[in-house]
């Protein structure tokens, strides 16, 4: 009978072991630390045609940032495909500056005063990991004119232009979209 105990808590023994040590068993890689996204700034209107620039500042500690990722989501006609803006190599580690985006849009004669859209912003490092997401909403207003101050730490030295976005938006005014 002693026996019989003896394999018996063996096997329970075994099955805790079993269930509770994670050893053997296949487990996810633990987070590298990727891109973070530590400041953005951009102002919120603007008039159609304006430039409009999306500054940012992000680090990254294995210093891999490799380009960023840019969508526009338009209320009333959806989202458009991301552009990619590829990074310097001396980007990849540290980077501050701005995206540009010239919101003339060879697909629209003009967009409605009124007309909301929304970019959403990230970094991608070259084993694919991505930063935190910032998101910058906008309204188109005709009559809108100078800048604001910069925030911190845009407001101090060089802030270099990281690349261009280019995305052509659609009016919301299907006149002007030929439907």
């Amino acid at each position: 009978m002693n026996r019989k105990w003896i394999y018996w808590l063996s096997g329970v023994a075994m099955v805790l072991v079993f269930f509770s040590s994670p050893q053997g068993w296949a487990q996810p890689k633990p987070e590298t630390e990727g891109p973070v996204i530590v400041q953005a700034f951009a102002v919120d209107r603007g008039y159609y045609g304006s430039i409009w620039k999306i500054y940012i500042e992000a680090k990254h500690a294995g210093g891999e940032m490799v380009k960023i990722a840019a969508t526009v989501d338009q209320v009333g006609l959806g989202h458009y495909p991301t552009d990619w803006v590829y990074l310097k190599a001396q980007n990849g580690k540290y980077l501050k500056g701005y995206l540009q985006w010239n919101t003339f849009s060879s697909k629209a004669s003009t967009i409605i005063d009124g007309t909301q859209i929304t970019m959403r912003v990230s970094i991608v490092d070259k084993a694919g990991s991505e930063s935190n997401e910032v998101v910058f909403p906008f309204t188109f207003e005709s009559g809108v004119k100078g800048l604001p101050g910069l925030p911190a730490p845009f407001d101090q030295g060089d802030n270099p232009r990281l690349g261009y976005i280019s995305i052509d938006l659609f009016s919301p005014d299907k006149t002007t979209m030929g439907i």
